[in-house]
């Protein structure tokens, strides 16, 4: 699997690519998908599937004319859905632009197949209610959204965010997945899993 990062829209949130052969997906198109269209036109890619980890506008701002543009589905947790209704999922806060609208269909955790392999979609609420982040056994990749960070995490005093469900989230969820797994954040670098069981303040020695 090949992973390229792209930083888009005003909070510079990173959509991720990820392609096996021509096959393709993409994660949390957060800005103006151009680049990404770019890419994956150039390489001769179909769109497979757009990824959400949540219903937070800077997240979303690409994803309706991304989908169109190449006949994708759009995936989103169930449970974020009441956020689409909010300033926080369909833009105006903070002086955010408004998310142009898009189809989605609401998903919870289990199994789905993308690019030819498992892609096990884990609920892990905390930055919201209905967050999901999407593992890849076969890749050894996960994609956690703004569930956690290079050691940090993500923020919950927004509407609907709950900082012990978070920690839960990532503690039952994501920290037990392989060490080596590589995590992508909507945020900031990669970095992988036993990297934040060891350092990740909130939940290494420093946190007890």
């Amino acid at each position: 699997m090949d992973i390229r990062t792209f930083p888009l829209g005003p909070l510079e949130t990173n959509c991720y690519v990820a392609t096996v052969g021509n096959a393709a997906i993409a994660v949390d198109v957060g800005g103006p998908p151009e680049a990404v269209a770019r890419f994956l036109k150039e390489k001769g890619c179909s769109l497979e599937a757009v990824l959400v980890t949540h219903l937070h506008c800077d997240h979303l701002y690409g994803v309706g004319e991304l989908a169109r543009t190449f006949g994708a589905t759009v995936f989103a947790g169930a449970a974020d859905a009441p956020l689409l209704d909010t300033e926080l999922g369909k833009g105006g806060f903070m002086g955010l632009p408004l998310v142009p609208p898009f189809e989605w269909e609401p998903l919870g955790p289990g199994e789905l197949l993308l690019l030819g392999q498992p892609c096990r979609v884990l609920a892990t609420p905390g930055h919201s209610p209905g967050s999901l982040s999407f593992h890849f056994p076969k890749a050894g990749v996960v994609f956690v959204g703004d569930l956690l960070f290079y050691r940090s995490i993500g923020r919950t005093d927004f509407e609907g965010g709950d900082y012990e469900a978070l920690l839960n989230s990532v503690r039952e969820s994501i920290f037990t997945l392989p060490p080596d797994t590589v995590v992508y954040s909507g945020h900031g670098p990669a970095t992988t899993v036993g990297g934040e069981m060891r350092h990740n303040p909130f939940f290494s020695e420093f946190a007890r």
